[in-house]
C-alpha cells in the first residue's frame, strides 16, 4: 500500500514537473518569436527607420528593429534633398549610417529612393533645358547608386509617377524631358549597380485606374529592354478601405508581369481623412480640430480591435500570396515614431502599427504573429 502511494506520488511530481518545464518552453518560444521568424519562408518583414533609430539613439526603437524586423527602408536620409543638397554637393553622413546599420543587422536595405518629385534639390525645379535635367538626373543617380554598390539590395528607382488616373504626373522631369525620363532613370540606376533590384514605388496601386496606368508603365519600360525587378504598392490605407478584393486584384495583376510585388510604406490610420483626402500626397496638409483627433490620449479598446482585425485579414491575404510579395514593409517602428501623426493634419495622435507609443506590442502584433502559430 505505501509502496503504491510513493509511486503515484512519484509519478505525479514527474507529471507537475513535465508540465511546468512545457509552459517554461512555450512562454520561452513565444518570447523568442519575431515576425522576421515567423514570416522567414514567406517574405522579408520590414519598417522604415528615422535619425534617432539610425544614430542609435531611439534604443528601444532600435531593440524592436534587430529583434523583430530582417529590411529597412531609410524614411528620409536618402531622399535627394538630404543626400544632394545642392548641384555640387553630397552629404552621405546620415545615408552611411543607414546603411552600416542594415549591414551591421544582416538585413535586405531598400534605397528610398532615386528620383522623385518632391523632397528634391530645389534647383531642379528651375531647370528648363531637356539635356540639363538628364545631366542632373545621371549625376545624382550614377553618384548614389555607385556609392553603395553591392550594399543596396534594392532601390526604388522611380517614386510615384503617376495621377489618380493612371496618366503620368506633370512633375518637373515630365515638363522637361517628357516620358522618357523613366526609361533613362532605370537604365543609369542598372548601370551604376547592375546587382541591385529596381522598383518603382506609388500609393493607391489597388485603384483600377492608377493599376492600369502603372500597368501601362512597366509594360513600357520591359518593351524598351529597362530592366525591372518589382513594384511597390505603399500600404497606405484605412480601416475600411481598400477593399481586400482589389488588394489582391492588384498583386495578381503586378505579378503577372513578371515582376516581385512589395508592400511597401505599410501603416493603418484610425483616424478620419479630411475631406474625403485620397492617398499620399504629402504636399496636402489641413487644419486639426476635435472632430479629427477623437482618440488625442489613448486609443478605445473597440477601434484597437478593429485595427488587429483590419492587420489580420490584410496579413491573411499576403499569406495567400507569398509566392508573389517579396517583402512588407511597416512606414515606423511604433506609433509613436509615425508619420500620420502630422500628416494630413498635424498634431494628431495615430495608432496606426503594431507597437504602441510604449513600444509594447499591441493586439494588431499578436494577431500577425498568431496567424503563424495557430
Amino acid at each position: 500500500m505505501v509502496k503504491s502511494i510513493v509511486v503515484c506520488v512519484i509519478i505525479l511530481l514527474f507529471l507537475v514537473g513535465f508540465g511546468k518545464i512545457r509552459e517554461t518552453k512555450l512562454r520561452t518560444e513565444e518570447h523568442d518569436a519575431s515576425l522576421k521568424k515567423l514570416y522567414a519562408k514567406d517574405f522579408y518583414i520590414g519598417a522604415a527607420v528615422n535619425d534617432g533609430v539610425i544614430l542609435g539613439k531611439n534604443t528601444q526603437a532600435l531593440q524592436i528593429l534587430k529583434k523583430e524586423f530582417n529590411t529597412i527602408s531609410p524614411e528620409n536620409v536618402m531622399k535627394w534633398q538630404e543626400i544632394h543638397p545642392s548641384p555640387n554637393s553630397f552629404n552621405f553622413e546620415m545615408a552611411d549610417k543607414y546603411v552600416a546599420l542594415g549591414k551591421k543587422n544582416n538585413m535586405h536595405i531598400v534605397g528610398h529612393t532615386l528620383l522623385w518629385h518632391s523632397q528634391i534639390g530645389s534647383w531642379m525645379n528651375s531647370v528648363k533645358d531637356s539635356a540639363v535635367m538628364a545631366n542632373y538626373i545621371k549625376e545624382h543617380i550614377t553618384t548614389v547608386a555607385e556609392r553603395y554598390k553591392g550594399k543596396i539590395d534594392s532601390w526604388d528607382v522611380v517614386n510615384e509617377a503617376l495621377n489618380e488616373d493612371g496618366a503620368l504626373r506633370e512633375s518637373v522631369f515630365l515638363k522637361v524631358m517628357g516620358e522618357r525620363y523613366l526609361e533613362y532613370a532605370f537604365k543609369i540606376a542598372e548601370k551604376a549597380d547592375p546587382s541591385a533590384e529596381l522598383y518603382y514605388n506609388d500609393y493607391n496601386m489597388w485603384k483600377p485606374k492608377k493599376r492600369e496606368g502603372a500597368i501601362q508603365l512597366i509594360e513600357n519600360l520591359q518593351k524598351n529592354g529597362v530592366k525591372i525587378h518589382g513594384v511597390g504598392m505603399q500600404g497606405h490605407w484605412g480601416l475600411t478601405e481598400p477593399s481586400l478584393e482589389e488588394v489582391e486584384t492588384s498583386i495578381i495583376a503586378y505579378s503577372k508581369l513578371g515582376i516581385k510585388v512589395a508592400i511597401t510604406e505599410l501603416d493603418i490610420t484610425v483616424l478620419p481623412n479630411p475631406w474625403e483626402l485620397e492617398g499620399a500626397e504629402i504636399s496636402q496638409n489641413f487644419e486639426n480640430s476635435d472632430e479629427m483627433n477623437p482618440y488625442p490620449d489613448v486609443l478605445p479598446d473597440s477601434v484597437e480591435v478593429q485595427l488587429a482585425n483590419r492587420y489580420r485579414d490584410i496579413f491573411k491575404l499576403f499569406l495567400k500570396h507569398s509566392d508573389k510579395i517579396d517583402r512588407v514593409t511597416f512606414w515606423g517602428v511604433n506609433d509613436k515614431s509615425s508619420w500620420l501623426n502630422n500628416w494630413p493634419i498635424k498634431k494628431r495622435t495615430n495608432y496606426p502599427l503594431l507597437f504602441d507609443r510604449d513600444y509594447k506590442t499591441k493586439k494588431a502584433y499578436h494577431v500577425v504573429t498568431g496567424l503563424k502559430t495557430n
